[in-house]
């Protein structure tokens, strides 16, 4: 099982605050399956910035610690990165990571009330520069919670989003379950990873959030889900369904 978004690395943000709690994580990872880590601190959201060189030092540092302890996991380098009106110009200098550092796909934080209304010009900005931005956790955003239209709008023109497995797994409460498990059937979510900060409060839940898929959508979406961050990793197009807007937020039990 590959986890594409988690704050494994020690000491640089909200995640694991020293390397003996980014081996807790590690090895709770694994005891759950997953056997690689892409590690995405935050970077620019107004508090703290982790620069790709940094990044890909304390990736290489802390994979040499998993194989030193015998813990299966591999972390690969990455990053969480606010959207910020100038990302375009800002990315030429070097210091953005893709996931997996080679790929086209870029992991992309919005703001948690609202989506920017320069969103959709930066994201064409940033295809026709090669890459494709994934919006990460769209199930946590009031202005989509409120306007699923708005995240379909998105995805209709080229992004893709991930949805965290303790949403899935009901961890942030039945409302956003429902969102996570709505964007999924209608195609408006491509990956499922963890966002995991620690073991206790804000956990992987990976293997939890795959079984409640199973159930309510099918083995088929499993199979995507997996496959597709998979791809991510190699740096291949993902599997999209054509995406269908909501038709009704009643459905969604949260308004």
């Amino acid at each position: 099982m590959i986890d594409l978004h988690c704050h494994i690395l020690p000491g640089i943000d909200d995640g694991a605050p020293d390397l003996t709690h980014s081996l807790i994580m590690a090895q709770a990872a694994a005891e759950e399956g997953i056997r690689q880590i892409v590690a995405t601190p935050h970077h620019q959201d107004g508090k703290y910035v982790n620069n790709k060189k940094d990044v890909i030092q304390l990736v290489e540092q802390l994979n040499g610690k998993l194989k030193e302890e015998n813990i299966p996991v591999t972390i690969l380098p990455g990053q969480e990165i606010r959207l910020f009106g100038e990302l375009i110009n800002e990315i030429n200098n070097g210091q953005y990571l893709p996931l997996n550092q080679n790929g086209p796909y870029l992991l992309i934080e919005l703001p948690t009330s609202h989506v920017p209304r320069y969103t959709d010009e930066l994201f064409f900005n940033l295809q026709v520069k090669g890459y494709i931005p994934i919006i990460a956790h769209p199930e946590r955003n009031r202005e989509i919670a409120d306007h699923p239209d708005r995240l379909f709008e998105l995805i209709n023109k080229g992004a893709c989003s991930q949805v965290t497995a303790l949403s899935v797994a009901g961890g942030f409460g039945k409302k956003v379950q429902k969102l996570s498990l709505s964007l999924l059937e209608h195609n408006l979510a491509h990956f499922v990873a963890s966002d995991a900060h620690n073991t206790k409060t804000r956990p992987f839940k990976m293997e939890k959030a795959l079984d409640v898929i199973e159930k309510k959508i099918g083995a088929s979406k499993v199979y995507d889900l997996t496959e597709n961050a998979q791809y991510v990793i190699e740096g291949h197009a993902v599997i999209k369904e054509i995406p269908t807007k909501i038709k009704s937020r009643r459905i969604l039990g949260i308004f």
